[in-house]
């Protein structure tokens, strides 16, 4: 890759929308110790590193929990520092106490419920963007029962998958130009349509 096709290429992150608790699941929401903001859990990937397996990675540092981790729900773009970055988003379900220290980056992780997270998010984009994805998420737990609740229903018809948000993608107007807006229109093209990566 050349040195003007590195300087055009997006950043690319990766993170979870994670819940903790069955009965009324919390949001975790993690607090950047530099920047002193309330943020999702999130990171750039490591080269050649695949988009889920970052997030999954960036969860248990930042959120010190393990976790296990369901649907992509949904992806959020915005400019930093000139460049566009991507951040993908997948339902992850913590698991148990936390097992492992926080990175250095985090100084504290709370877990909260949906409207409270939202509201302690720094970023506008983010909150946004939980705005959108935190409904799906609860639909998506409520609809996750135990294995005994599923057999106790016999016959019973199963409920239909909770379909997530391809896109949510949240911008700063006064700060993303035309041309970035379309080079993203052209990236979520390729990144959705299969036949589009196969030509290119």
């Amino acid at each position: 890759m050349t040195d003007s096709a590195k300087r055009r290429a997006p950043i690319l992150a990766a993170g979870g929308i994670v819940l903790r608790g069955n009965a009324r699941p919390r949001f975790a929401v993690v607090r950047l110790r530099r920047e002193k903001v309330w943020v999702l859990p999130k990171g750039k990937l490591y080269p050649r590193e695949h988009p889920r397996d970052a997030a999954k990675r960036e969860v248990l540092e930042e959120t010190g929990h393990d976790v296990s981790v369901h649907e992509f729900l949904g992806s959020v773009s915005y400019v930093v520092e000139g460049k566009l970055k991507i951040v993908q988003f997948w339902l992850m379900r913590a698991t148990g106490a936390p097992a492992h220290e926080l990175n250095d980056d985090v100084k504290a992780v709370k877990w909260l419920p949906l409207r409270q997270a939202i509201d302690a998010l720094s970023r506008p984009h983010e909150k946004i963007f939980l705005t959108h994805v935190g409904p799906i998420a609860l639909r998506a737990v409520k609809n996750s029962r135990p294995l005994k609740a599923r057999r106790s229903t016999g016959g019973a018809k199963r409920r239909p998958r909770i379909a997530p948000v391809e896109h949510v993608i949240a911008f700063d107007y006064e700060k993303t130009r035309p041309n970035v807006v379309k080079a993203l229109s052209n990236w979520v093209g390729r990144a959705t349509n299969p036949a589009a990566r196969k030509v290119g």
